[in-house]
């Protein structure tokens, strides 16, 4: 049994108190998930009939922010922890066992000292069909003793080793999320200040943008700039173009901004797989502010909103149509097969769903 409120989408555009009836439905309880439709492409696309939600897990730190990577070896879903205002209780990362009660464990790797964003990384040249060999790679924000890079871990194993940690000698000001390419091998990842805006990273040193690393030739390139904060980074299913997120709204603690970006980025990446051109606003979030970042086999558009009301879904034109509130908003999502697991700080959800995440199929070794 399922909350789905259907949203009026003509009476909305001229009624701001039918909005605000709309804001206090999304933010009415932090126990469950509650769906808001604002189209027949979020009831019949994305829900489908046999829509469910639960709260599966709950703990007394914010264990689950950001990343969510499942591990096929270990049956795992992999989360990260919030920073806590301590370098003696740093970030952590957090497993899920989705295949067994949901029951959680923190883990801490070698060669990762502040984990934000994560992907599943595959070896270079591998089929885009094969899961074999599949580890982790994580955005590490970095601190005041260790600079921020990418760290490559494998779950299986605890063994840990860093691929990159500055460009060309110039350390990254605090790396924030990451994906692979599936058919080129290559890292795409944002870097922002939120090390620095939350007080536990130096001063930045270099524009905050999105990057290209070829984890085969160590060659890396600036591929995206002009952002206040770059935040998550999704393809399109396709492979034709790639999502970028900017939280710019959202810098020093008490101090956002709210003309500032709240705003998904689209851009169409070459043919050649290294380059980004074409940027354009896809969506602009109605609350909050876009973070992690997901798509659906089918082109749909999934952003987790912080100070928002949840996740919000779009259509392939940039269109809102539908929500997965919750009340506190949300940082991040992981697709697992038949659903999504929805991160809310010290709370994480389980949403059962129709539509399949671009990742799963690969990902859970389902090809």
């Amino acid at each position: 049994m399922v909350n789905i409120t259907h949203v009026d989408v003509l009476s909305l555009a001229a009624s701001i108190p039918y909005a605000n009836e709309l804001t206090a439905i999304a933010n009415a309880s932090s126990d469950h998930v509650s769906f808001i439709s604002y189209s027949d492409e979020f009831l019949n696309g994305v829900l489908g009939h046999n829509a469910s939600q639960q709260l599966v897990a709950e703990t007394s730190w914010e264990a689950f922010h950001e990343a969510g990577v499942y591990n096929i070896e270990t049956g795992l879903l992999y989360a990260t922890s919030n920073w806590n205002g301590s370098f003696d209780n740093p970030i952590n990362v957090t497993a899920i066992d989705i295949n067994r009660d949901n029951e959680i464990t923190s883990i801490r790797y070698p060669n990762l000292a502040e984990a934000n964003g994560g992907a599943a990384f595959y070896p270079v040249g591998s089929s885009p069909n094969s899961s074999e060999g599949q580890q982790i790679v994580f955005a590490d924000e970095g601190d005041f003793y260790n600079a921020s890079r990418l760290t490559l871990a494998n779950p299986a194993t605890n063994e840990s080793r860093v691929l990159l940690n500055s460009f060309y000698g110039r350390n990254f000001s605090s790396l924030n999320d990451v994906t692979q390419h599936y058919h080129t091998g290559d890292l795409w990842f944002t870097d922002a200040r939120y090390g620095y805006w939350q007080y536990f990273r130096p001063e930045p040193v270099i524009r905050p943008q999105v990057y290209r690393f070829e984890p085969k030739t160590g060659v890396v390139q600036a591929v995206a700039d002009d952002f206040i904060a770059p935040n998550g980074i999704e393809f399109s299913p396709d492979f034709k173009h790639v999502y970028v997120t900017d939280t710019g709204v959202h810098t020093f603690p008490g101090k956002d901004n709210q003309t500032d970006p709240a705003t998904i980025y689209r851009f169409d990446i070459t043919e050649d797989g290294k380059r980004l051109k074409n940027r354009q606003v896809f969506a602009y979030a109605s609350r909050g502010f876009p973070d992690g970042i997901h798509t659906d086999t089918m082109g749909n558009v999934y952003s987790s909103c912080g100070s928002g009301d949840g996740v919000d879904v779009w259509n392939p034109e940039g269109v809102l149509i539908g929500k997965f509130a919750v009340s506190g908003g949300s940082n991040n999502l992981a697709f697992v097969p038949g659903g999504i697991y929805i991160f809310n700080g010290y709370k994480v959800f389980k949403v059962s769903i129709k539509a399949e995440g671009r990742t799963v199929r690969r990902d859970f070794g389902l090809n």
